[in-house]
């Protein structure tokens, strides 16, 4: 079950509501009159650029020498 708080005390708290939905990774609903009006979600960590493939590819030794197999094309 999410996590509730009403829209009064989400104002009166809101920095340190704020800090605690980064800091747990939880979402957190507001209500107001019982009734909810919003999510709060922490946002995805960003991800570096450089190096994120890094061992996503595998190297041929040699890619343009030919084959050892007979092989015909279609015509």
């Amino acid at each position: 079950m999410e996590t509730t708080i009403g829209a009064g005390d989400f104002k009166a708290k809101c920095l340190q509501i704020l800090d605690a939905v980064a800091e747990q990774r939880a979402s957190l609903v507001i209500t107001k009159r019982g009734r909810p009006v919003a999510k709060l979600v922490p946002i995805q960590p960003e991800t570096a650029l450089f190096g994120a493939m890094a061992g996503s590819v595998r190297s041929e030794a040699d890619s343009v020498s030919p084959l050892d197999v007979d092989w015909t094309a279609a015509q």
